[in-house]
């Protein structure tokens, strides 16, 4: 498959495939021509890298990681670099989590506050201050 159908389908622009080549993350093969080609997995490859980045992964964990995609064999330094990776992305979902809750709680409030007549008047006073010409 050539590099724009990769990049189409991966949802990724053709630089971001790439960079993928140059950081050793996608293999292509080189047609007589000297046009890429990448095997039909190289579609789902490219999203589960996407996934990693986007996790907060480096280029050089997501190296260390993929290679248990090809071989399903994992080794004990790369079964620990998952569970680590896997444990600091807890950290920030809990992270994100407390901020969505709060963020939540934000937005219930200010529902409730918005239709609340003195909020309305509160509103219509602090309006009122910054039409009025300045008190000498």
């Amino acid at each position: 498959m050539r590099i724009g159908k990769v990049a189409e389908r991966a949802g990724v622009s053709v630089r971001a495939l790439r960079y993928y080549e140059e950081q050793g993350l996608v293999i292509a093969d080189r047609s007589p021509s000297g046009h890429r080609q990448y095997p039909e997995s190289a579609v789902e490859r490219v999203k589960f890298i996407q996934l990693l980045y986007a996790a907060g992964l480096t280029s050089k964990a997501i190296l260390q990681i993929l290679p248990f995609l090809d071989t399903l064999v994992a080794t004990t330094q790369m079964t620990r670099r998952l569970t680590d990776e896997r444990a600091r992305i807890r950290v920030k979902i809990d992270a994100l989590t407390r901020a969505h809750d709060r963020l939540e709680e934000l937005i219930r409030l200010a529902a409730e506050y918005q239709n609340s007549p003195a909020t309305c008047s509160a509103s219509a006073d602090v309006a009122a201050s910054h039409t009025s010409p300045p008190r000498h």
